[in-house]
């Protein structure tokens, strides 16, 4: 973990109200694994707004370059969407721990990713690591499953071809892809192939969205992952202000996930 004042590279509008980062981080890069956040302070010299809001990794070039993928929802990433190419971000991470140590012994099953709305954010990360494995094992395809409110909404479904993903689109309005919620068309895709044993989930989203993939994997007896989307203070789990309840006890987000095994959560 460092803190540091990183310069931004590019600050590209990548959608209604999305903008896509590009941090220059090499010392920090070298150490990300997918799933994890770093905190960012968005505001200028003042104080406000005074707490630091996360930041999904989105990806990570050869270069060292971090980029982070937001949507403008309030003051904090109002501020963070004005600021400019050359101007600098303090930064603390990378927090938290990801999906990487879940994948270390899945390179021979399907995997399965599911992002709903703004929870692509981390998972294209994921995508191209898990792309990786698999080109030096037995090149087992990785799925891709995208929700989203409608067209305009819809985010990274290039970036996912590219790296030779096989993407999969829903929408609510039916504007593009399948009409319906994205874990219809999970439910509709292991209906169709079975995959049973085979897959491993990795799932990104809002609660609802996840708790509704968990009992999808349950029935199906598949393994399951989820990042957790959730409000933070600190981010290191010091003040204990995000927690989930799994069968364990309450977990912090920021510390012991957020990503976590879906079939320990109590829902």
């Amino acid at each position: 973990m460092i803190q540091a004042k990183v310069k931004i590279l590019s600050n590209i509008k990548a959608g209604p109200n999305y903008y896509r980062m590009t941090l220059a981080c090499p010392a920090a890069a070298k150490k990300i694994k997918p799933g994890q956040f770093f905190q960012v302070r968005c505001g200028n010299k003042s104080l406000d707004p005074f707490l630091r809001r996360p930041f999904s990794v989105h990806n990570v070039d050869k270069k060292g370059n971090i980029e982070i993928l937001y949507q403008t929802i309030g003051k904090a990433t109002v501020l963070l969407s004005d600021k400019k190419s050359g101007d600098a971000l303090d930064i603390i991470g990378p927090l938290g721990n990801g999906f990487e140590q879940r994948t270390a012994n899945n390179e021979r099953r399907t995997s399965i990713i599911v992002a709903g709305g703004m929870g692509v954010a981390p998972m294209l990360f994921l995508a191209e690591r898990l792309v990786h494995r698999r080109q030096t094992t037995d090149h087992r395809k990785v799925i891709v499953l995208i929700g989203a409110k409608n067209k305009k909404n819809l985010l990274c479904e290039k970036e996912f071809r590219s790296l030779g993903c096989d993407v999969k689109i829903s929408t609510d309005d039916g504007s593009k892809g399948k009409k319906g919620f994205v874990t219809d068309a999970l439910k509709g895709l292991l209906n169709a192939n079975r995959y049973t044993l085979n897959a491993t989930l990795y799932a990104c989203g809002p609660s609802p969205m996840l708790e509704e993939i968990a009992k999808i994997a349950a029935a199906n007896k598949i393994e399951s992952y989820g990042s957790f989307e959730e409000h933070m203070a600190c981010g290191m789990g010091n003040c204990y202000g995000c927690v989930v309840k799994t069968k364990k006890g309450y977990k912090r987000i920021c510390k012991d996930g957020p990503v976590f095994d879906l079939g320990e959560i109590e829902w």
